[in-house]
């Protein structure tokens, strides 16, 4: 059963505190924001509460393009940041975030596990920018209080849940055709993973968990199920997004937040493509580090050059499992589910 994190820490942080009252609707509103190859997922729940997922790169225009979703959306703040690692592509964009929307909250998985003078600085440079807003340091097993939706975390600082969640746990039969996944000690195995549950809509992200930790999900039982909507993990990159993980979920819908040159390799692209019962792939840049058989048409692709003009997609879900995803280049939409 997932626990929600009431965190002393929390509840001081927020005392007197009196929310904003955000647009309301009966969607959950999610804006995969082009931030170049990085991460920056923002959920706007059907109760008005916001959760930002990573904040892209350092500097003024991820931040820019986060503020300005926010904007679009209502929003007069983000309630809950969560960093998934401290990657610069989800982590650099805090200190300039800070400088231009009020943050309730930050959620991570504690200390950053790497040593070097980059990392070093990135996590000084979080500590920093996050001293004004409360921070809570979640586990396995955990969830944010939210209305109407559920966000529980699946996996932190190295660790994952090890019971299956509600209606999944049956063996995989995937798993026997994986090859030994390679021994990764690095903040991207220390990855924030998490679903968000809408009624029957279920949206799963792991940032860039990588490939021993994603098997860990689904092998030798899926503990999982399956999900309407996966964000490819790490970018799309490759041994990460595993036969094994991707076609035990089972999604109906796709995406990949890949850059031009960063993620979508041709490899992963396949697997995620091929999965039994996909309907669409989408991908926010198209990749050219890879090739035409390995992109999806440009009408499910947000960004076609290296000139992006940071366009997003955007999904609109209902708790009766229908949603729609929404191209802002073109302006294609797509309705899904409920069939």
């Amino acid at each position: 059963m997932t626990r929600l994190f009431v965190a002393a820490t929390l509840i001081v942080a927020l005392a007197g505190f009196t929310p904003p009252v955000h647009a309301r609707s009966n969607d959950l509103r999610i804006y995969f924001i082009d931030v170049e190859g990085g991460q920056s997922t923002l959920l706007i729940t059907p109760s008005g509460k916001s959760v930002l997922i990573d904040t892209g790169w350092p500097g003024a225009r991820d931040a820019d393009r986060i503020a300005g979703a926010a904007k679009s959306a209502g929003l007069k703040q983000i309630d809950y940041v969560v960093i998934t690692h401290f990657h610069e592509d989800h982590v650099g964009g805090v200190a300039d975030l800070v400088n231009r929307l009020k943050i309730a909250t930050f959620v991570d998985h504690g200390p950053d596990t790497e040593d070097s003078d980059q990392a070093r600085g990135l996590y000084a440079a979080y500590q920093k920018a996050t001293k004004s807003a409360a921070r809570v340091v979640v586990k396995p097993g955990e969830g944010l209080p939210l209305t109407n939706i559920k966000l529980e975390f699946l996996t932190a600082a190295g660790e994952s849940i090890t019971s299956p969640l509600p209606g999944a746990g049956e063996a995989n039969p995937y798993c026997y055709s994986e090859a030994p996944p390679p021994a990764d000690t690095s903040e991207n195995s220390q990855s924030i993973g998490m679903l968000i549950t809408y009624g029957k809509f279920k949206f799963l992200d792991l940032g860039d968990l990588t490939k021993i930790k994603e098997l860990g999900l689904v092998c030798p039982n899926n503990l999982l199920g399956t999900v309407s909507l996966y964000l490819a993990t790490h970018h799309g990159g490759y041994p990460d997004n595993p036969k094994a993980l991707v076609w035990a979920l089972h999604p109906l819908v796709a995406i990949s937040n890949n850059g031009a040159r960063k993620g979508g390799n041709p490899d992963s692209w396949q697997i995620v493509h091929d999965s039994p019962g996909l309907a669409d792939f989408w991908q926010l840049h198209y990749a050219s580090g890879s090739d035409a058989k390995h992109n999806v048409a440009e009408t499910f692709i947000a960004n076609l050059d290296e000139k992006s003009d940071g366009h997003s997609i955007e999904v609109k879900a209902r708790a009766d499992g229908r949603f729609t995803v929404t191209n802002t280049r073109n302006g294609y939409s797509k309705k899904y589910g409920g069939m």
